[in-house]
């Protein structure tokens, strides 16, 4: 019973804080946002990763010597590099799709694609994947995340178009929803990306006594090598760029400091525990699906929670009709959670 429930637990609490690490971007004043963002990121995709792998395997570099040493593996390890080099371009596309669209339009369709096709892509990849006995309830689950996805959206459309802040006029809607779909796609490859050379350094971890579940981490390491040049290079060309250097600096900025640094452990505490929970999964199930059944349900529950911290700043007061759809689609996401749930359960 422990290995169905704690697989489960784990993506839930990873979704608790994939959903709130967002809640430190509204404290990056008087950090320009290049700073703040710099800050941010070695702290998410360097330092807390390299800090609990180390504390949790003992044969880090070995393994990732291994991986980089195997002409599978190393190939593996070289396309998650590419993709988490991807995403983080997608990262910065999201934010310069907002101003034509809207957060909340952005937000679903980035959430959508990321969801479904980070679950996919990995799904189709797997031999026979139309004849797994899960595979129904996969597709099932992934349809009702995306019709969950979008009641979300449209709640956050109609609450700003109630509230008057609306971004939903002019010739550049179709622009803007270009953008967030190329978004989406480059979004889901960090998952992609993780779940393809996860499998091969889960392999070569076992020839050194290490579980699947922490030799997730040391894949998250390596995805993180293109996640961290493309986002650490953008910051830093913003520094040059401005002239911001001075602001790392600046009078006033210790709370900025502390909300980056909170924001970057509740990152890669999110995706370190969705690694987890993804590998335990695979140990209760004999098609391996942890991580496809695991992903969009960590991006699913965590809209569930951001938006809990968006009606605890009254981001939804006055806005009673709008709210109602919303728990409406928050309803549809836990439903879905339940599907794909089931569908790991499944032999």
């Amino acid at each position: 019973m422990d290995l169905i429930i704690l697989p489960f637990l784990l993506v839930i609490i990873a979704s608790i804080f994939q959903g709130s690490f967002g809640v430190g971007m509204k404290y990056m004043s008087p950090l320009k946002w290049e700073s703040w963002w710099l800050v941010h990121v070695t702290v998410a995709m360097v330092l807390f990763p390299l800090l609990w792998t180390f504390i949790s395997v003992s044969n880090v570099s070995p393994i990732i010597i291994d991986v980089f040493s195997d002409p599978v593996a190393k190939h593996a390890a070289y396309i998650a590099i590419l993709f988490g080099f991807l995403w983080g371009i997608g990262g910065i596309m999201f934010g310069v799709s907002v101003p034509y669209i809207g957060l909340s339009l952005t937000m679903g369709i980035v959430m959508g694609i990321a969801g479904t096709l980070g679950a996919l892509i990995p799904l189709l990849q797997n031999e026979n994947a139309t004849s797994l006995p899960q595979f129904p309830y996969v597709i099932l689950g992934l349809a009702i995340t995306i019709i969950g996805v979008v009641i979300t959206a449209k709640a956050g459309i109609d609450r700003d178009k109630l509230q008057g802040n609306s971004s939903l006029s002019g010739g550049n809607i179709l622009k803007g929803i270009g953008i967030a779909v190329v978004c989406g796609i480059l979004s889901s490859l960090l998952a992609v990306g993780h779940t393809n050379v996860n499998d091969d350094v889960t392999i070569i971890a076992d020839n050194y006594g290490i579980n699947g579940r922490n030799a997730s981490l040391i894949a998250w390491l390596i995805v993180f090598i293109g996640a961290y040049a493309m986002n650490a290079s953008y910051s830093l060309v913003l520094i040059f760029k401005n002239k911001s250097w001075s602001n790392f600096s600046i009078s006033g900025s210790k709370k900025a400091y502390m909300w980056s640094i909170i924001a970057g452990l509740c990152w890669f505490a999110a995706l370190g525990l969705y690694g987890q929970g993804a590998a335990l999964m695979n140990g209760a199930s004999d098609n391996n699906l942890g991580n496809i059944v695991g992903w969009p349900m960590l991006l699913g529950l965590s809209l569930i929670v951001s938006n809990i911290w968006a009606y605890n700043a009254g981001e939804w007061k006055d806005a009673k009709k709008p709210f109602n759809l919303l728990l409406i689609g928050l309803a549809v996401l836990i439903i879905a959670s339940i599907v794909l749930g089931y569908s790991n359960s499944l032999n």
